[in-house]
């Protein structure tokens, strides 16, 4: 176990490589150095990139730093079932075995950055793909909720309009810059739960697609890796924040 620093408050400790279900996958785990009791999780997916775990990194830690317990778990997208199984196993693991981590026995929030985003909003949406269980809130960071989730099946918007409901809240965060995903995605899914009579917050900040995890696109690498550039470090705190308020942390 390693300790680090995030960019918030407290030290943070590292444990990685934890095997989270019968596929085999693994996870990472952050949490707050000497924390006082039980935590709030937060389980964070990652985008389309098959086992991309670390560029998840940056957010995790500065989500622990800020009380947390943040898992962050691998997924294949191009697995024959499009990553369902991997996500729905880490889900599963969130709930059943986070407690033996330090966390709080309370629903987690389910949150995913862009591929992450829409399969974490239709675990809510479809319920019953995860024993009629919903987390404690979404956090859709530069999605497109327009496609379907990779978790169900089914696009998010088509599910709205079908009469399904989240049944609990929904954040997005959306850089203003985005060129990958057009922050127009999540204002139309906006509109869509609000349409619905769900409750849905809507941040805008200044960044670009990669920027809301603190990350930053090397195409010499051809993945994101971490950084340093003010735009996203501000988006990260503000991600960090919310992440930490729909928590109760």
């Amino acid at each position: 176990m390693a300790p680090d620093m995030g960019m918030a408050d407290a030290a943070v400790e590292t444990e990685r490589g934890l095997v989270y279900g019968p596929g085999g996958k693994r996870l990472d785990v952050y949490r707050p150095v000497d924390a006082l009791g039980p935590l709030p999780v937060v389980l964070l997916w990652h985008g389309i990139g098959p086992d991309e775990r670390d560029i998840l990194a940056p957010l995790a830690r500065a989500a622990a730093g800020r009380g947390l317990l943040a898992l962050v778990p691998d997924w294949r997208s191009d697995a024959a079932d499009g990553g369902r199984a991997h996500l729905l196993e880490s889900l599963a693991f969130a709930r059943e075995d986070a407690g033996g981590l330090g966390g709080d026995g309370r629903p987690c929030v389910l949150a995913g950055w862009s591929a992450g985003a829409g399969a974490a909003l239709g675990v809510a949406l479809r319920p019953e793909s995860t024993g009629g269980r919903r987390p404690r809130a979404v956090v859709g960071l530069a999605g497109h909720y327009g496609l379907p989730a990779r978790t169900t099946g089914a696009a998010p918007l088509t599910d709205l309009a079908a009469g399904r409901h989240p049944g609990v809240p929904v954040h997005l965060v959306h850089g203003s810059g985005d060129t990958v995903l057009a922050a127009r995605h999540s204002h139309d899914l906006a509109d869509a739960l609000r349409a619905a009579g769900a409750t849905v917050t809507l941040q805008e900040p200044e960044t670009d697609h990669a920027g809301v995890i603190m990350d930053e696109y090397d195409p010499a690498a051809d993945r994101c890796l971490p950084t340093a550039a003010d735009h996203a470090l501000r988006a990260g705190r503000a991600v960090t924040a919310l992440l930490a308020g729909v928590s109760g942390a």
